[in-house]
């Protein structure tokens, strides 16, 4: 099995804003090389735009030349979220889905395959921390069937992962956040009605990123191995199973 005396590195996919910036942050804080993602490059950033197809395959590259050959850890954060109602045009309705799904779905799976890969092939272990959604559980708004999918996939692709390799020392967790305060999230808010929403959510107000960071980072770095395959919800008891 390789060692090396370097610290451990993690690719962060999504970490240039909210939750992704905030694990970025917890983790560099614990030590760990981090390496950035984010949709366009940036100083200290990869940029890959993961709705194309061969996007992730070039980010996994660069990220493991970043890294001095060897990622530890790989945390599928990057996502869309954007309204798709049923009412659009067929083209376009369908496009919309297919975006949503690659960029928040099929990335992450050729991600995580990546990572396996190179686990495997080193004898080495590894950890996945997926960031999926209460909305992969509960469901989601008309206009969000999309993103459900896309998240409940994820979801099932983890427990996969989890039982598939745990034998090998791969690891795999995964993160259900309600609402958060982020801009992604604040937008859906302030479109189904901003404060009612809260209504619904017993805790009283939406989650942080760096409460999410805290939860992923743990995950990442401290859990210990017996809880390969959890799901860890983070919803202020909006939805719980």
């Amino acid at each position: 099995m390789e060692t090396s005396t370097l610290p451990p590195a993690a690719l962060v996919t999504g970490s240039t804003r909210g939750i992704g910036a905030a694990i970025a942050e917890s983790l560099a804080a614990r030590g760990i090389r981090v390496v950035r993602h984010g949709s366009r490059p940036a100083p200290g950033v990869i940029g890959a735009d993961l709705a194309d197809p061969g996007a992730p395959q070039r980010l996994w590259q660069a990220a493991l030349e970043a890294a001095g050959g060897t990622i530890d850890v790989l945390v599928n954060n990057a996502g869309l979220f954007e309204a798709n109602p049923i009412a659009g045009s067929d083209i376009a309705w369908l496009d919309a889905f297919e975006d949503t799904l690659r960029i928040n779905l099929t990335s992450a799976a050729q991600l995580s395959r990546f990572a396996v890969q190179h686990w495997l092939e080193r004898g080495h272990a590894g950890r996945i921390v997926h960031v999926a959604s209460r909305a992969g559980y509960r469901g989601d708004s008309p206009d969000h069937w999309h993103y459900a999918a896309a998240k409940g996939g994820m979801i099932a692709m983890h427990k996969t992962i989890a039982r598939g390799y745990a034998a090998q020392g791969i690891l795999s967790f995964a993160i259900t956040p309600g609402f958060t305060d982020t801009a992604m999230a604040g937008d859906y808010l302030a479109s189904r009605g901003g404060p009612g929403l809260l209504a619904d959510i017993p805790l009283g107000r939406v989650a942080t990123p760096d409460e999410i960071a805290t939860i992923a980072t743990f995950c990442a770095l401290d859990a210990p191995p017996s809880m390969t395959g959890t799901t860890i919800d983070a919803n202020g008891a909006s939805y719980v199973r």
